[in-house]
């Protein structure tokens, strides 16, 4: 769980993601057109990618990818962070994170 924890932290905005995932992709290309350049983690990808999906099964992410975390703190899943989009809540989270400006 640490690694997880260690990796969102380092960046205003992070998507722990797979590679062959639809979903992510889709996530990744909101974050980019609100501006924002998140850390991406992908999963499958990683040499510690197989430590990082048992930490966020334990976080509770479920799927285990997309995982959003802005600020540090998760955020959800694609069904999560696309609700928030659609609601207005996602800019500003990043706005207050610092992951945007404008």
């Amino acid at each position: 769980m640490d690694i997880v924890r260690d990796l969102a932290s380092k960046n205003a905005a992070v998507i722990f993601t797979n590679s062959s995932c639809c979903m992510c992709h889709s996530i990744m290309r909101l974050f980019y057109d609100l501006g924002a350049s998140p850390a991406i983690h992908e999963v499958d990808r990683d040499v510690n990618g197989r430590q990082m999906e048992w930490a966020l099964r334990s976080l509770g992410c479920n799927p285990t990818v997309p995982a959003v975390f802005i600020g540090g703190r998760y955020v959800g899943s694609a069904k999560d962070v696309l609700s928030l989009h659609l609601d207005g809540t996602l800019k500003r989270m990043l706005k207050d994170a610092k992951a945007i400006w404008f």
